[in-house]
């Protein structure tokens, strides 16, 4: 019911983008598609990557390695693998989504999520050299921790 909402929603705006300009509505689906052609290989790989994972893998040891019995280092794991890994969240919701149906907890997938929206390991030296080190270390530290906030609060929100 929900997905039907959304697309009766999503086709009434588009309506109304129509109207209001069919040539800025045009440009829009132009870039948009182009958007979606430049993200359509990394897509492909996470999806995959996930079809790997959930074949090799029975979603017993996914619940072992990342569910509630393997506790806070799930969430360890989950949180530096996030601050290290750099692809675009977009691309990491439908793993993040595998993973949680395969018995992964709703803390390491917000862990994992969020620190790869807030930390950025990987883009650490760029950003030392645009706006020095000491900010850097301290907006990625406290973003690290932010995160784990973050996702704790929404283990007992949502479980």
């Amino acid at each position: 019911m929900t997905t039907i909402i959304v697309y009766i929603l999503l086709a009434l705006c588009v309506g109304l983008s129509l109207l209001k300009s069919r040539e800025k509505t045009k440009k829009a689906f132009i870039v948009g598609a182009r958007a979606l052609w430049k993200m359509a290989p990394g897509l492909l790989a996470i999806v995959g990557v996930v079809g790997l994972i959930l074949g090799i893998l029975p979603p017993e040891t996914i619940s072992r390695l990342v569910g509630e019995e393997a506790g806070l280092m799930a969430t360890a794991t989950a949180a530096v693998l996030g601050a290290v890994t750099l692809i675009p969240a977009l691309i990491s919701f439908p793993l993040a989504g595998s993973l949680l149906r395969a018995g992964a907890t709703v803390t390491t997938i917000a862990v994992f999520i969020t620190t790869l929206v807030m930390v950025g390991f990987v883009t650490a030296p760029l950003e030392i050299k645009a706006l020095g080190k000491k900010f850097t270390l301290l907006r990625n530290g406290m973003s690290f921790i932010a995160a784990l906030i973050i996702a704790a609060v929404m283990g007992v929100i949502l479980t």
